[in-house]
């Protein structure tokens, strides 16, 4: 048998530039310097990731534990458990009045694949999609891949945070756009929209012909009046949502969609060939994870409490100034008193003060170098300990 000589030159083998143009998740980029830290024997306090800190439900836990126990954990059908979609969708009558068939609930790996499978369903290579910004950068990130033109709508102060119907309207008419994507609770301000804000940039999408993709993964956890979804004032929105936050449930990585008729056999071919189906053992627990109600509540009322602390003692330490937080489990927070480069500023207050967060440029690619996010997903101890920490850091 011939070989090659070993000093020939070899093809040049390169990375898809869809691949190499995606940019760091910086949220994780942060923890995983946290991390070092803490193996070099170096306490920190963790307000970098949206992750909650009590576990999965127990009823959750114990449906897993028995199904495993059984022995046989194989493949589901693309779409999910059927009992799973069943009771997801009878949770939208129970908790918004609204009528969904389980025909149209597409259990996904995470939200994180219901985006992919929803964006991949909807979008042709070189639509272009509005989204907020700030915004949570995967969304951003995920179209990049895609090879779908992000279109970021600015909010601030000014609008409350939220994208409304005459800026879609506006970017619209200047160059035609496919879908908006909305989040609320919204990572990273925590803010949410108010019902006539939904219901008018729902009727404006519909008026325009294009896709709504509502974001709901923060529902369950809002702290004055509860979340609307945008199922009511569009019956053909996409929703997104999750087991992750109000349940406890991240590395479960187990999600759900709620689509149109229409949709629901492209995205079983899709889920088929991308994902086979979701995790059988995630899908038990999440079942079972919907009669653990009197538990998730006492942990949202754990995440109230810090909020209500971090709302008083931020503005004492000169870090106040940011939205209102109505729901979620974030503060973002304007630093430009300190400094005008917020990865330095998270950088030294890792290294310095032992508390991790993350800088707002993960949210806003403008002007992100002004802001940073707090996540007080965490417990009340650790709350407490930042703000002492950064209270004589500042000083």
């Amino acid at each position: 048998m011939r070989s090659l000589p070993t000093n020939a030159p070899s093809p040049a083998r390169l990375v898809a530039a869809r691949a190499a143009g995606v940019s760091p998740f910086l949220a994780m980029d942060v923890l995983s310097a946290a991390k070092a830290k803490e193996r070099r024997g170096e306490q920190v306090v963790h307000m970098e990731v949206g992750q909650p800190s009590a576990p999965a439900p127990r009823l959750a836990r114990e449906a897993a534990s028995a199904a495993l126990a059984r022995g046989h954990i194989g493949y589901t059908e693309a779409l999910g458990i059927p009992s799973l979609r069943e009771r997801i969708a009878s949770h939208y009558g129970e908790t918004y009045g609204v009528e969904v068939p389980p025909e149209r609930i597409v259990v996904t790996t995470g939200s994180s694949a219901g985006f992919v499978l929803a964006f991949l369903s909807l979008f042709e290579p070189g639509a272009r999609v509005a989204i907020t910004a700030p915004g949570y950068p995967a969304y951003r990130n995920i179209f990049g891949a895609l090879g779908i033109e992000v279109v970021p709508v600015p909010v601030g102060p000014s609008t409350r945070w939220v994208m409304d119907g005459d800026a879609v309207a506006r970017m619209h008419a200047e160059r035609p756009l496919a879908g908006v994507l909305i989040m609320s609770p919204a990572n990273p301000t925590g803010t949410m929209m108010s019902r006539q804000a939904l219901a008018s940039l729902a009727a404006k999408c519909r008026e325009l012909g294009i896709w709504l993709v509502s974001d709901e993964i923060y529902h369950g956890l809002t702290y004055e009046a509860p979340a609307e979804t945008a199922l009511r004032f569009d019956d053909e929105t996409v929703v997104v949502n999750s087991f992750s936050k109000y349940y406890c449930m991240t590395g479960w990585r187990i999600g759900w969609l709620v689509v149109p008729d229409a949709l629901v056999r492209p995205i079983e071919r899709l889920a088929q060939n991308l994902y086979i189906s979701p995790p059988y053992l995630s899908q038990v627990a999440a079942e079972a994870a919907f009669s653990a109600v009197e538990e998730l509540e006492a942990v949202k009322a754990g995440y109230a409490a810090n909020r209500a602390m971090l709302l008083e003692e931020l503005p004492r330490i000169g870090l106040g100034e940011g939205p209102s937080v109505d729901g979620a489990f974030y503060a973002y927070i304007d630093v430009t008193r300190f400094t005008n480069d917020s990865a330095e500023f998270c950088r030294r207050m890792l290294n310095e003060a032992g508390v991790a967060a993350t800088p707002g440029l993960d949210f806003d690619l403008e002007r992100g170098a002004r802001y940073l996010r707090l996540s007080f997903a965490g417990s009340h101890e650790d709350c407490r300990e930042a703000i002492a920490r950064l209270r004589g850091w500042l000083a």
